[in-house]
């Protein structure tokens, strides 16, 4: 299969791997767009029977930092009722049927986090870095983070990075369950297709219907937690505190927040 590109996302298809890679770099950050490209991406290659397993990675040093928030307003996307259409588009990448592998070579950070929790599987180097550093920038978690970061590593390991902003490296994220395999960044990309050519050996309707009942109320979960998620964002984006938030990252320094 040729290469395709939908947006910065480009799509290469060879022995059954999709590579689905983002390009936008060096920090990858997300906005509604490439939610939705990547989306699109994964929902045309849930079509494709030559498609067993997915390789999801990206270009840079970043894996995805999160949002750009000199760009898009995504927490102020949201309707009156709560729902981002961002978390529409999220909600799809957990809704698909192909097993995903991510590789993580640098930050996941915030939604990049949330992003690497659509993977079934991350493989990745001890540079990587993971943050659910929202509270830092006075907003509260999203793209349904505090459902499946509590699964992954269990609820007081995630309380701890959510009400902390903590960054964990890619060693610590791999001794609390985070990550799934860790290997030096240059044997990356080739452990992580590995493992989704290994997926893709076993019979592409077993392992589905495996994997669908494996996560089959992840995507209606998400859905709930992404409701809960964009009704707490949308007010919160409007506070003095998440401005103040916003330019203390940017700044590299402690926020200086009043409660506002």
């Amino acid at each position: 299969m040729p290469e395709a590109h939908r947006g910065d996302i480009a799509v290469t298809l060879e022995n059954h791997v999709a590579v689905v890679e983002i390009r936008r770099p060096p920090h990858n950050f997300f906005s509604h767009a490439l939610i939705r490209d990547l989306a699109d991406a994964f929902a045309e290659l849930d079509g494709e029977v030559e498609c067993r397993s997915i390789l999801l990675c990206s270009e840079g040093k970043a894996f995805c930092a999160g949002a750009d928030f000199a760009g898009d307003r995504i927490f102020e996307a949201a309707e009156s009722r709560g729902r981002n259409p961002l978390y529409d588009e999220a909600v799809r990448l957990f809704s698909g049927v192909k097993p995903v592998v991510a590789a993580v070579q640098g930050a996941a950070i915030g939604g990049g986090l949330g992003l690497a929790l659509v993977a079934d599987f991350r493989v990745a180097c001890p540079e990587a870095r993971f943050a659910a550093n929202f509270v830092r920038l006075g907003i509260h978690p999203g793209f349904g983070l505090t459902h499946t970061l509590p699964q992954a590593i269990g609820q007081q390991r995630a309380a701890l990075m959510f009400l902390t902003g903590r960054r964990i490296g890619g060693e610590e994220a791999a001794a609390w369950g985070l990550v799934d395999q860790l290997v030096p960044q240059a044997e990356l990309r080739g452990t992580a297709m590995a493992l989704a050519a290994e997926i893709a050996e076993g019979a592409p309707l077993a392992v589905q219907s495996t994997r669908l009942t494996l996560r089959r109320h992840l995507a209606a979960a998400v859905r709930d937690q992404t409701d809960r998620e964009g009704a707490e964002q949308a007010w919160l984006a409007r506070t003095e505190d998440h401005q103040e938030g916003i330019r203390a990252v940017a700044e590299r320094r402690a926020g200086r927040f009043g409660a506002r």
